[in-house]
């Protein structure tokens, strides 16, 4: 068997690496040497009797191409036989209870590759795909799941379907062997048990092999009910992993603010990271500190162990300075001025007014205006969410529009981007005065100056007249519903009948579901005393207001866009500004 053959651009580097391991895993493996890697305190005797029992099934590894399909192709075109991609329930069933993301957004496939029969009987690699595109919402899932490796293992077939025999190979895998058990299942496609084990990480020599599954031919309730019951989680083990976010917070915001990101190689570099005592001198701080923090951030997926030091997850490239899209504004402002208003979050619950005041002295966005070097940290962590506006232009027909009115548009970045794809159109900016001269720079930047007019002034008092398009990008979530309707009824005022009014929010989803939007919902409530909204209270707002809602379309970073036509006839009115103030 050879590896390291080219694959396409839609498979990852660190899935490369995956595939590439659990091919050459199996290829070399046998049962007591899968047994002495997985389970090292078994004695020679019982290890051989185990081993008497069962054979090497496959290696199984999840990963998350941006095409299955390609990836297939790429195994096939190797001279490997590649089965066509079924469902996976186990494995989506507990990234789903993991990461607290609904079953049904994790279309999990297993893909079986069959290697060359060989001396030691038919070998196989499962791999577990979940197509990840570049700024989907469940990046983050794919980065921390390619650096823990939760769902990496080794499969044993047992040869017997005596219960009495499978029932003591699994007490002996979890008792001498000290294995903890790790779920499990009966698959009806395959008409197998298979009781999955897990090793601590810190005695097992296999690498990244740290999971173990036994496979038994037919279904076995009793064997599989008592598996379960000693594999079931820890509920005070899962309350202090919630418990102990802030600490996550902190330890990402301090790299952050140290500039760590810039000083450790990224992934797929090729480079050999320096040493921590080496990284630590030149940030200023202590050695043996940093190991702790780096240990950390490991821990959570933003840095990945290499020998005796660190290199960057793709998770941790998005925080270095020259990132596209760096997030490392976010961090400081997270781990900065919103960590110590969330401090008073018992105050906004329990009186529904945002806390950010009471911990300041002053409210979100009149603190931002006294305070320049903050205010830039801000608009800087806002641009950082702007991968979000990327769809936008090829969601909206703007070819029959003439001007386009961002209304609270910040720094010019998502009306710089429709300004930019379509040539024809004029622009206009309302803001305060103080963003406006950063928003003239990144017009000019995106060569759209000229064709855009810059207004200052206050959105909740008037807007200007006459524009085909308006926009409101995260606008109406600081607000609540009686300032979001008298913002809206600006808008009407403002809008001739027919105009389009393009909203750019998080929506929160029914009733139970997970969602970024819950997250930013306590956020607005806590620091600006807003919050987010479904889209049936969008719709109704609208409603009020003389607006129908006519299309909702997702956007990344969980955001939707909602194109709402201003109702009535179309009153004569002055055009709106279009010439650069």
């Amino acid at each position: 068997m050879t590896v390291g053959h080219a694959w396409p651009v839609e498979v990852e580097h660190a899935d490369q690496v995956l595939i590439e391991d659990a091919l050459r895993y199996i290829h070399e493996a046998d049962t007591s040497s899968v047994l002495a890697h997985m389970a090292p305190r078994l004695s020679p005797r019982q290890r051989a009797s185990l081993a008497s029992h069962c054979q090497v099934a496959h290696a199984a590894v999840l990963v998350f191409p941006a095409s299955v399909r390609a990836m297939t192709a790429a195994l096939r075109a190797r001279g490997l036989t590649v089965e066509e991609p079924r469902p996976s329930v186990v494995v989506r069933e507990r990234l789903s209870r993991r990461y607290g993301v609904p079953v049904d957004a994790l279309d999990v496939v297993i893909v079986h590759v069959r290697l060359p029969a060989g001396d030691r009987g038919p070998r196989m690699v499962e791999l577990f795909a979940l197509e990840v595109l570049p700024g989907s919402d469940l990046s983050a899932i794919a980065v921390r799941e390619r650096a823990l490796r939760h769902e990496s293992h080794v499969a044993l077939q047992v040869t017997t379907t005596d219960d009495v025999v499978v029932a003591g190979l699994r007490a002996l895998v979890g008792d001498s062997g000290a294995l903890t058990a790790d779920g499990g299942g009966y698959n009806a496609h395959e008409d197998c048990t298979v009781l999955y084990f897990r090793s601590t990480g810190i005695e097992s020599a296999g690498g990244g092999w740290h999971r173990l599954e036994l496979r038994v031919d037919g279904h076995h309730p009793l064997v599989l009910s008592r598996h379960r019951d000693q594999g079931a989680e820890d509920p005070a083990t899962g309350l202090l992993e919630l418990m102990t976010g802030a600490w996550t917070t902190q330890a990402i915001a301090v790299a952050a603010e140290l500039g760590l990101a810039d000083h450790l190689p990224v992934p797929g570099a090729g480079r050999v990271p320096d040493p921590v005592e080496t990284v630590a001198g030149r940030l200023g701080v202590d050695g043996e500190g940093l190991a702790r923090l780096l240990r950390y951030l490991a821990a959570v997926g933003v840095v990945a162990p290499v020998g005796a030091s660190y290199e960057l997850t793709a998770l941790g490239e998005t925080l270095r300075r020259d990132a596209r899209h760096s997030l490392r504004p976010l961090a400081l402002l997270y781990g900065g001025l919103f960590y110590r208003s969330f401090a008073a979050l018992a105050h906004a619950v329990r009186t529904g007014h945002e806390a950010f005041e009471v911990v300041f002295g002053q409210p979100h966005f009149d603190y931002f205006a006294a305070h320049p070097e903050t205010a830039a940290l801000f608009d800087a962590a806002m641009a950082a969410s702007s991968p979000m506006f990327e769809p936008i232009t090829g969601l909206v027909d703007f070819s029959a529009d003439r001007v386009v009115v961002d209304v609270a548009g910040g720094s010019g970045e998502l009306l710089s981007r429709i300004l930019r794809s379509a040539p024809h159109l004029r622009g206009v900016l309302l803001e305060r005065e103080h963003v406006l001269e950063r928003a003239r720079e990144r017009l000019a930047e995106a060569g759209c100056a000229e064709r855009c007019g810059l207004v200052a002034g206050d959105f909740t008092q008037a807007l200007p007249a006459g524009g085909d398009v308006y926009v409101l990008a995260r606008v109406l979530h600081d607000w609540d519903d009686d300032r979001c309707a008298a913002i809206l009824g600006r808008c009407a005022q403002a809008m001739d009948g027919g105009a389009r009014l393009l909203l750019v929010e998080r929506l929160l989803p029914g009733h139970g579901k997970a969602s970024l939007a819950a997250r930013w919902d306590l956020h607005m409530l806590c620091n600006v005393g807003g919050r987010e909204r479904s889209a049936e209270e969008y719709e109704r707002l609208l409603d009020a207001a003389g607006f129908d809602l006519v299309q909702v379309s997702g956007l990344p970073l969980d955001a939707s866009l909602l194109t709402a036509r201003r109702r009535g006839p179309s009153p004569l009115r002055a055009p709106a500004p279009g010439r650069a103030r």
